[in-house]
């Protein structure tokens, strides 16, 4: 018997999955990299929208700016002229817990025994409270963050220079981080054992550039490298650029919703084109859940490729069917509460003259709470379609995130309560159909155990093992939060 599922909870982060930041860093001699982070995170924005700054080293100190809000509100001529430097690191924020203000926005910029130093951090740290008790009492936090927990342990670890004490720091960090310090001479990037969140190294002229994508590198007119590898810890300085492994050696564990919906379709993850695994996944989905419909359409954004590729294997016309509104998830304001109970209305126009009358595919990547889903649902109906069929790229998801996505918790995720038909009625479509674990995993063109799939089997790395039994399932149903506290990433 399902639980009865209230579509109107609450949840912070609405129907869409929300990955917690982007992470940039540059470090070019006779460069302007205060304005190349700028344009490098305007194509992370995609990656958080709450708050974003960043930190530029001269060679003797280290300037900051962070504000909440979007990269080309928060930044402006005036500002970028006061970051003057030739090393810099930059971060956009999404945060899930904690609260939005300023003091949560990076990069943070920590003092330390041996110099200043500016961190930026995309993941969750799953052993902070552990962490935290490594620190002296009288240790004061801004905003008792996983990242400003790392920061504070790595003013404070020994080590002969930057590399060794952050090697040495790094077998106590549980959870996923991919990191970009500078020190005001120094450009370090480094990535956790599991490989969770991603990071790639590129070259910038005469210099180099790190960033959480691909996409962030064109931008800037970079050559991608390859990526920085799991463990690894890369620093660039005047004598050019070395890499040390740390001394924990895991099984990869790469989150596999970078490629069904957080990365740019343009981005390149491990010699793999997001847009082309996309594009299969849609494939692969039309061969796994056909339908019997006149045209294929497919939610925007991150969908758009899925769609494409289910109508090409299916035989079926591709057409346009949602026209996004781009902007109205980024604002601060609220709608009143007439246009809130709109809902997906705000985000969403259907264009009836190409559903009217028609079966409609609709493919998406993925069903969250249902509640946008139902929306959309009832939106192409209202444009005059005569069935409806939902086609989910990914697998259901049937548990929460541990490791730095807002997903939501096992109350919240529709697909750990109700069966694929009972979803089906909950959003009131024709037909429900979900891509296979199995299709999913050949579809990114990466070996099938390089992934982490937890939200999807429940069977995660070991990166949070003691939380979980001997075969890889949660103990208990924790919140996604676990014991990391109030994160800014």
């Amino acid at each position: 018997m399902a639980r009865a599922f209230d579509e109107e909870a609450p949840h912070p982060g609405g129907e869409s999955l929300q990955e917690k930041c982007g992470v940039l860093g540059v470090r070019v001699r006779g460069a302007d990299v205060a304005r190349i982070a700028y344009f490098g995170l305007y194509a992370l924005q995609h990656r958080g929208q709450e708050s974003a700054g960043i930190a530029v080293g001269d060679g003797h100190t280290i300037v900051c700016h962070r504000e909440m809000g979007l990269i080309g509100a928060i930044f402006n001529e005036q500002i970028l002229s006061r970051l003057t430097g030739y090393v810099a690191c930059g971060h956009t924020r999404y945060s899930t817990t904690g609260s939005s203000l300023v003091v949560n926005a990076q990069p943070l910029l920590e003092p330390s025994p041996w110099g200043d130093f500016a961190l930026a951090h995309n993941g969750n740290l799953t052993n902070v409270d552990r962490l935290r008790a490594l620190l002296p009492l009288e240790s004061r936090f801004q905003d008792e963050s996983d990242s400003e927990v790392m920061a504070r342990l790595l003013a404070r670890e020994p080590g002969d220079d930057i590399v060794a004490r952050i090697r040495g720091l790094m077998p106590r960090l549980e959870g996923s981080y991919s990191i970009v310090l500078t020190t005001a001479d120094q450009l370090i990037a480094f990535r956790d054992p599991w490989g969770i969140r991603p990071l790639c190294l590129g070259r910038l002229g005469e210099g180099w550039i790190v960033a959480s994508e691909s996409c962030a590198l064109g931008t800037v007119g970079a050559e991608l490298v390859r990526e920085i590898e799991p463990g690894e810890i890369v620093c660039i300085d005047d004598a050019g650029i070395r890499s040390v492994h740390s001394a924990v050696a895991r099984k990869p564990a790469f989150c596999v919703f970078e490629y069904i919906y957080f990365a740019r379709p343009d981005s390149i993850m491990a010699d793999s084109s997001i847009y082309t695994a996309r594009h299969a996944m849609g494939r692969r989905l039309a061969e796994e859940q056909p339908a019997d419909a006149d045209v294929v359409m497919a939610v925007p954004d991150s969908a758009v490729p899925g769609g494409i590729g289910y109508a090409e294997r299916s035989g079926l016309p591709y057409v346009e069917g949602l026209i996004k509104n781009r902007y109205i998830g980024r604002t601060f304001i609220s709608p009143d509460p007439g246009m809130r109970a709109r809902g997906v209305k705000l985000k969403f126009n259907a264009l009836a003259e190409n559903l009217r009358g028609k079966r409609v595919v609709v493919v998406d990547d993925s069903i969250v709470r249902g509640t946008t889903t139902r929306n959309i649902v009832k939106l192409v109906r209202e444009a005059g379609a005569t069935e409806v069929h939902i086609r989910i790229t990914s697998p259901p998801m049937i548990h929460p995130c541990f490791l730095g996505v807002d997903t939501a918790s096992y109350d919240e995720l529709i697909a750990a309560n109700q069966s694929v038909e009972e979803i089906r009625a909950h959003i009131v479509a024709d037909s429900l159909g979900y891509l296979s674990l199995a299709g999913l995993l050949a579809s990114t063109g990466r070996p099938a155990n390089d992934f982490c799939t937890g939200c999807l089997t429940g069977h995660y790395p070991e990166v949070i093992a003691d939380d979980v039994e001997g075969d890889g399932r949660i103990v208990s149903r924790p919140e996604p939060a676990l014991s990391a506290g109030r994160s800014s990433i």
